[in-house]
């Protein structure tokens, strides 16, 4: 089945068609230097990872590029707050963010290309459009004539009025338009700059990713992503300075990702409810594996362009559904016979999960949906595992999870390391003597406690005292144990 991908400058989503068969060029707005990442960052991260990973499955040829802004107000801003020169701050952020992305499991794009490393290339670029009069110089400023470009909103579906009302215009006299938009900036007293025909300065931030993406990528390429925040007005200046300066068309599809709400109202540092990717992994009291699978499976467990709702809890609904699937994957692992009667029925469900995750992801990238059959596929396991499941069927299931899991990222843990480090507790089997151990237990049960608790439960049911039962069930699970009654007889348990 093709790949249908929702294009925000059309609209609708359509089939995907690269410009060059089996090869595909893709370019994502990376960060801007000067702190540390945040959730947002993480969510446009781990999506166009996702993206990426897919259409590497689908047997297409990559080229991945992601670029930092390594040269911004922000970056000179904190440079002169700390006292420190400005390239120490993007070392320090720099190194900070390769940690971020590591901890997260985001595979490493093919180039990651540093703003200051183009300049050349941008300053080229500005001299074509001022050789055309798309663009205009007033005392070593460059600005691009936005009214020129008669297609000017039509990334943002909006009128260069409604845009004007909608936008934070910086008042400037010397523009032409209110709109129109620094392509070189002339050097201040301080400030780093580099040398130009239209004097010392530094470049606008909007021609960096058309000056890179163009030269690692091609005047015209395939995919160019980001955050909605960047539909107006970085995309859409991209867009119109790019095509204006070569009369062809930039990047055929533009794809973004929604925003991040921390408990229900939009995460901004200007209200203080945001959090870095640092704080995420320190305060979830799990070890970076366990963290970065529990927040990729939250992040994944949304479509990618829908708005997401962060908070503890949320993290922990996450976790629980992680520790579902590994609690699956140990029994999986535990399998000892050959033949299992319920071979057949499974294979039939798993030829259909894999058809429906596929379609899932086909259908421009459903992770919700994908997650979704990985869940009903769990469920037709453990329907049939206890009732006859084969050793050799059983490893053929759990390589499946694993294979479709890769390609959101999750799954990348032996089963003993999920129950060793995540704290899932992995399930003992009750015996009669009280000698099986956990040392996950709360002080209030230990080990001796629950395996008497269990024997009781047991007889009860044996006398069909299922009130008596279901009691002794409820202490344990108040305690925090959670039971498992096996077809041989006997009752496992973990925390």
């Amino acid at each position: 089945m093709a790949v249908r991908i929702y294009n925000t400058l059309t609209g609708k989503k359509g089939i995907f068609k690269p410009l060059r068969h089996g090869r595909i060029g893709m370019y994502v707005c990376g960060v801007t230097v000067y702190d540390r990442c945040h959730l947002g960052h993480a969510r446009s991260a781990v999506a166009f990872d996702v993206i990426r990973r897919y259409l590497k499955y689908k047997k297409y040829r990559i080229k991945y590029v992601r670029n930092f802004t390594d040269m911004d107000d922000k970056i000179i801003q904190r440079a002169n707050r700390e006292g420190k020169p400005w390239t120490e701050i993007v070392k320090r952020y720099l190194a900070a963010y390769e940690e971020d992305m590591k901890r997260l499991g985001v595979e490493k794009p093919d180039r990651e290309p540093k703003a200051t490393d183009y300049i050349p290339d941008m300053i080229h670029l500005i001299r074509r459009l001022v050789k055309k009069g798309l663009a205009y110089s007033v005392n070593g400023d460059v600005y691009y004539q936005v009214e020129k470009f008669k297609s000017y909103g039509k990334l943002s579906k909006r009128k260069p009025d409604e845009l004007l009302a909608g936008a934070r215009v910086e008042v400037d006299k010397r523009k032409k338009n209110p709109l129109d938009f620094a392509l070189w900036k002339a050097a201040k007293p301080g400030e780093p700059s580099w040398d130009s025909p239209w004097g010392p300065g530094r470049p606008g931030w909007h021609i960096e990713c058309s000056a890179m993406s163009m030269k690692l990528l091609g005047e015209s390429f395939d995919i160019h992503g980001g955050g909605m925040d960047l539909i107006f007005p970085h995309h859409e200046n991209e867009i119109a300075q790019s095509e204006a300066a070569t009369q062809k068309s930039f990047a055929r599809y533009w794809v973004h990702n929604g925003f991040v709400n921390i408990n229900q109202e939009k995460m901004s540092k200007s209200l203080g409810n945001f959090f870095t990717i640092q704080e995420i992994f320190e305060k979830s009291n799990w070890p970076d594996p366990v963290t970065a699978e529990v927040l990729r499976y939250f992040l994944v467990s949304t479509h990618y362009r829908s708005p997401i709702d962060f908070s503890n809890e949320a993290l922990e609904t996450a976790k629980a559904g992680l520790d579902k699937f590994y609690i699956l994957f140990q029994k999986l692992d535990e399998v000892k016979i050959t033949k299992g009667t319920r071979d057949a029925q499974l294979k039939k469900s798993m030829k259909v999960f894999a058809s429906s995750f596929e379609k899932a992801m086909d259908d421009d990238f459903n992770t919700a949906l994908a997650i979704s059959e990985m869940q009903r596929l769990r469920s037709a396991v453990n329907t049939v595992l206890d009732k006859g499941l084969s050793k050799s069927l059983s490893a053929s299931v759990l390589k499946l999870f694993r294979k479709y899991g890769s390609i959101l990222g999750l799954f990348t843990l032996s089963t003993a390391q999920w129950n060793s480090i995540a704290g899932a507790g992995e399930f003992k089997t009750s015996s009669s003597n009280g000698r099986e151990s956990d040392g996950g237990v709360p002080p209030s049960l230990s080990p001796a406690d629950i395996e008497r608790l269990i024997q009781e439960r047991n007889e009860a049911r044996q006398t069909k005292d299922w009130e008596r039962a279901d009691a002794v069930r409820k202490q344990l699970s108040d305690a925090g144990i959670i039971l498992e009654d096996r077809p041989d007889g006997t009752t496992r348990w973990r925390r």
